[in-house]
């Protein structure tokens, strides 16, 4: 059992440092955002939102995303881009005028 938890551990371990999830700059594909870096194969550019509050069924709708794919830059607009962000824009919702941030999700 000791050996199990230990390669279980590794193995989460592991995959972290394989794996990565980085923001997307507007101007970008994530092709290139995950090429200049040492996750160098891009799997998505994912865009996503959540809503508020704690999920209370496994049918409830949580959020929206969208995958534009590595190589398209996607939606450009300067406002899905978290980096050039103002600060307290991460926490507005689609009320107030923000929808989702851009991300790209990368691997060795």
């Amino acid at each position: 059992k000791q050996w199990y938890q230990r390669r279980v551990r590794c193995f989460f371990f592991w995959c972290l440092l394989l794996n990565a999830v980085l923001a997307k700059e507007n101007s970008r594909t994530c092709a290139n955002v995950c090429a200049s870096t040492k996750y160098i194969h891009c799997d998505a550019d994912v865009s996503i939102s959540g809503y508020y509050g704690k999920a209370e069924s496994y049918e409830q709708r949580l959020g929206h995303f969208f995958n534009y794919g590595c190589q398209t830059p996607g939606n450009t607009n300067v406002m899905f881009d978290e980096v050039k962000a103002e600060g307290g824009d991460v926490f507005k919702d689609i009320d107030e005028g923000h929808c989702y941030y851009s991300f790209c999700c990368c691997r060795k």
